[in-house]
């Protein structure tokens, strides 16, 4: 929120114009009168003929600090009081000489000149002054919006925002009140008041102003004004009589872009409710026009479109979302259709040609039958397993179930249930014999390795051979299944990872794209990390490792 903290507070509202006429009234009268009086004490005129020009100084002073208005005054004062009490006859406003009839009023006509055009420079510098401020507070605004991606965390930004940049305007509070899934308006951020909720007066309303795109003031009753002024309150809300000495106004305001309200904003304002508004009836859309009220508008307008851009952007990401969440739906169902009607076709097969009755099937033509069957069966095993462990990982279910384990058992064991699979290929171990035992889910490792030996035989040729090696790295133990294939193209080393991803341009594309996206996941559910690469000479390696830590012996000691 610091971004916020650096915005600065817009300048105060000033005090009622007869306050400041009577300050400018008094401090013209003043400074010429005390300037004819050192005049007359020091007897400076006629002295020095010109000494009247020292009444300029004072019009350039005023004119330039107060406004024309002080100007004016002091250049009145300054005629009258020279006239009164330095020009001959003294003490009266006759005057002998038509020549000093000349100057007196040449004077008078420099000074009002003078004040004008001094004040009218100090209300350009004004101006710019004020025009530099509001574009360091919009830029500040926009940038604070900007840096922040959750729109519950922009909607803080612009209710503080607005909170120390009105304060000097009375503003105590604000809020922000959007539609939620079923269109109900809620308090979805605000600057004091966290975790408040609205009341029924409150909501009501609040829905009223964004149907109806208007303004509304909120009075407490015993606040409202006794004599007829033609402004009343159009609601009620929670009495603020006993909580604060001071009266406290609401005003729900819409937040609009263009034609379309896409929430309230609620101000919380403290003794005069008509710091934005100069309007008489409640229900009316406010003039945006006024200098007086133009900035504020300006910035609630900025405000409006931050918030309008961070729910489209993130309408946009769930339209995304949404759009991936359908190709790989479609991809699911393109791969899984294909790979379950596989194994469940050469099933279905292998069980009616043994249940033909008028073909009489030897011992070695039913075994092949049944092993067709069985291995149909574990590749269809395999897929829903896949298919499952995919789901459990997406959804943050997975939880290895680690015991100690030898890594040289687990590659064997492997090795031994995929024999049907590795018919006709040379595999080639390298297991040194000191490697400790490694805390793992045998399940699961069980399943990458299967899974990796399985990608291996797919993609390569069958007589190529297939490496499976294991080795400690400091505390990891590392272990590679190695091919001498086409190896994987290195636009694909990143992505073959990905869920049903599968590289092209090889002669062998089937599978689901899921087990290596498994595997991926059962790894770093251990705690290692898993990766491919080609090989000199050709051919790919995927390599895990796995973290070692202490065996349960050292842990006992």
């Amino acid at each position: 929120m610091s971004e916020v903290e650096r915005l600065p507070s817009y300048s105060a509202r000033e005090g009622p114009l007869w306050r400041r006429y009577l300050i400018d009234s008094v401090l013209a009268i003043l400074g010429s009168l005390l300037i004819t009086t050192i005049i007359f004490a020091l007897h400076l005129y006629p002295s020095i003929p010109n000494i009247s020009l020292t009444y300029i100084l004072l019009v350039l002073a005023l004119g330039s600090t107060r406004g024309l208005f002080a100007a004016v005054v002091s250049s009145l004062v300054a005629f009258l009081s020279f006239d009164f009490f330095l020009v001959p006859p003294f003490y009266t406003f006759t005057i002998a000489r038509p020549e000093e009839w000349i100057a007196l009023l040449v004077f008078l006509a420099t000074a009002i000149i003078t004040g004008q055009l001094t004040s009218a420079l100090h209300l350009r510098a004004e101006q710019a002054s004020r025009q530099a401020r509001e574009t360091r507070i919009l830029y500040e605004l926009v940038r604070a919006t900007n840096n922040e991606e959750e729109l519950e965390s922009q909607l803080s930004v612009v209710v503080h925002s607005v909170v120390n940049v009105f304060s000097s305007w009375g503003v105590r509070d604000c809020a922000i009140l959007l539609p939620d899934a079923n269109g109900k308006l809620t308090i979805r951020a605000s600057a004091i008041n966290t975790g408040e909720q609205l009341t029924p007066d409150e909501e009501a309303t609040a829905s009223w102003v964004m149907k109806q795109a208007q303004t509304v003031e909120l009075h407490d009753v015993s606040l409202a004004p006794q004599q007829s002024t033609g402004f009343a309150p159009r609601a009620i809300v929670r009495s603020t009589v006993s909580l604060h000495p001071v009266r406290r106004f609401m005003r729900m305001i819409p937040l609009k872009t263009g034609a379309k309200v896409i929430g309230v904003l609620r101000l919380q304002l403290e003794d005069d409710p008509r710091h934005f508004t100069h309007e008489k009836s409640l229900g009316v859309d406010l003039d945006r026009t006024k200098p007086e009220t133009a900035f504020f508008w300006t910035f609630l307008d900025q405000a409006t479109s931050g918030i309008e851009r961070a729910r489209l952007r993130r309408e946009s990401l769930q339209i995304e979302l949404l759009r991936r969440t359908d190709a790989l739906r479609a991809a699911l169902l393109s791969s899984v259709s294909h790979d379950l009607r596989t194994p469940l076709s050469s099933i279905k097969a292998a069980a009616s040609s043994l249940l033909q009755e008028d073909v009489q099937w030897d011992e070695e033509a039913r075994r092949s039958f049944a092993l067709a069957i069985e291995q149909e069966a574990d590749r269809l095993n395999r897929l829903v397993g896949n298919l499952l462990d995919m789901s459990r990982i997406e959804g943050g279910a997975l939880k290895p179930e680690k015991e100690w384990y030898p890594v040289d058992e687990l590659i064997h064991d492997v090795l031994g249930h995929m024999q049907p699979i590795l018919q006709g290929r040379s595999v080639v171990t390298e297991l040194p014999t000191d490697l400790p035992p490694v805390e793992l889910d045998y399940l699961q490792m069980d399943q990458v390795l299967t899974n990796l030996i399985e990608n291996a035989v797919r993609y390569t040729p069958i007589e190529s051979p297939i490496e499976i090696t294991a080795h400690l790295e400091g505390e990891q133990m590392v272990i590679s299944v190695a091919d001498r294939g086409p190896g994987i193209p290195p636009v694909d080393l990143e992505r073959i990872f990905d869920k049903f991803y599968r590289v092209l341009g090889t002669q062998h594309t089937t599978g689901s794209g899921l087990g290596l996206a498994v595997s991926k996941g059962l790894i770093e559910a251990h705690g290692g990390r898993i990766w491919a690469e080609n090989r000199e000479g050709g051919g790919a390696v995927f390599r895990f490792t796995l973290p070692v830590g202490k065996t349960r012996m050292e842990t006992n000691e």
